[in-house]
């Protein structure tokens, strides 16, 4: 190892229907003013699906959601963009209908939905239905829920407010569950059978092999045991990454101390000394993390340089500055001098499964390096070193504890 040092669109309706009576009136604040909410008007209006106003001058038109509202009748008064491309219904048609014309929903038995929930007949104490799966005509599946307007907890429905949403966002997060579990059985799968196999082979042996085969089965089982460990610590990882339940408990670290360890533990395992170059500005300041995820981060990251890269591996230390408020931190930058990834790939890198090389790994590795940096309040980033190689670079703020400033 060699070390240096440096210093509205208004609502309208297509099909007549009864006028809705007028609310009762009453000052701002009263239950009458407030459970009748903003009122819905008629008037004329560009073509194109229409709806009311809405809050601070956002429109249904720009939610990302389908919206559906049907009066106190049962006829659609509003239908937004995001419902027409979701249900390829157009909205200058579907308005004025009954609700369960423009909305001809069924469940997945095949049995029609607001024939089932009856909203306007049903139960005075209903207020709507929580979000599930329904068929539109063709098959087409889309998440729905609905909520019951009322003037009054047990009175008459006024309005039927009806969210859609598309199933392609839950779809791709289905498949990548499944990818995950069926990533997760291969790796296990062939540590699980060594360890059964040593195992077995040693009980029911144990007399025909001498110490040294003995030793050696024995040390097989034991690596293969740490390889499932690991394997398992990294799901508990994914798990409290994408729940954002990632505990950081921050301590004084010595980030250039824990660089020099990641070395020697791959100059022990039999890399040369000479491959690694460090260098450690001075002036750093002082770093509160979680050791144990600052350990996870540089293992992670030097066992990618060694294992995809090539040539010498340099990890530099210097003080930064982070954030939009120049807040003091610390810049680690680890490269290699090998391939380095391609452009194309280089958007890919901190996604589940992604391999640069076809040397082993699960891909989850620095997936879970992002996760850890970002739940520090850090940034990662990847691109190429100025010898050709990968280069990643990470940038951790000072982190010190409230109660300590």
């Amino acid at each position: 190892m060699t070390a240096g040092t440096d210093s509205p669109t208004q609502a309208r309706s297509t099909a007549p229907h009864a006028p809705e009576p007028p609310e009762p009136a009453g000052p701002p604040g009263t239950a009458a003013a407030a459970s009748a909410g903003p009122p819905v008007t008629a008037a004329p209006a560009p073509p194109g699906p229409a709806a009311p106003a809405g809050f601070a001058g956002v429109r249904p038109d720009d939610l990302p959601d389908g919206l559906v509202v049907a009066d106190e009748t049962g006829r659609v008064v509003c239908f937004n963009t995001a419902a027409s491309r979701i249900t390829a219904v157009p909205g200058d048609r579907a308005l004025g209908l009954p609700l369960d014309q423009a909305l001809p929903l069924e469940d997945l038995k095949g049995r029609r939905w607001w024939t089932l929930t009856d909203p306007y007949g049903g139960l005075a104490t209903r207020r709507g239905q929580p979000e599930r799966n329904l068929l539109l005509p063709g098959g087409r599946e889309v998440l729905v829920s609905a909520q019951y307007v009322r003037e009054h907890p047990t009175g008459p429905v006024r309005r039927v407010v009806v969210s859609l949403r598309g199933t392609e966002a839950r779809r791709r997060t289905e498949r990548s569950h499944a990818e995950l579990i069926a990533t997760v059985a291969h790796e296990l799968r062939s540590p699980l059978t060594s360890v059964k196999g040593f195992t077995a082979t040693l009980l029911g042996k144990w007399e025909r092999f001498n110490d040294e085969q003995k030793r050696l089965m024995l040390e097989t089982v034991d690596a293969d045991a740490g390889r499932i460990k690991r394997l398992i610590a990294e799901l508990l990882d994914i798990s409290r990454i994408d729940s954002g339940r990632l505990e950081v408990r921050r301590q004084p670290v010595d980030i250039a101390a824990a660089v020099g360890r990641h070395v020697q533990v791959h100059t022990t395992a039999g890399q040369s000394p000479d491959r690694f170059f460090v260098r450690i500005r001075p002036e750093l300041p002082p770093l509160w993390a979680d050791p144990d995820k600052i350990d996870q981060i540089l293992g992670n990251l030097l066992e990618n340089a060694v294992r995809h890269g090539e040539g010498t591996v340099t990890i530099e230390v210097a003080p930064a500055r982070t954030g939009d408020d120049g807040e003091e931190g610390t810049e680690v930058t680890v490269s290699d001098e090998g391939p380095g990834i391609p452009e194309e790939s280089m958007s890919r890198v901190f996604t589940r499964f992604w391999r640069g090389s076809k040397r082993g790994g699960t891909g989850l590795g620095l997936y879970i390096v992002k996760g850890v940096v970002e739940a520090h309040g850090g940034t990662i980033t990847v691109g190429r070193g100025p010898r050709g190689g990968a280069e990643f670079r990470f940038i951790l703020p000072v982190g010190t504890p409230a109660h300590l400033i």
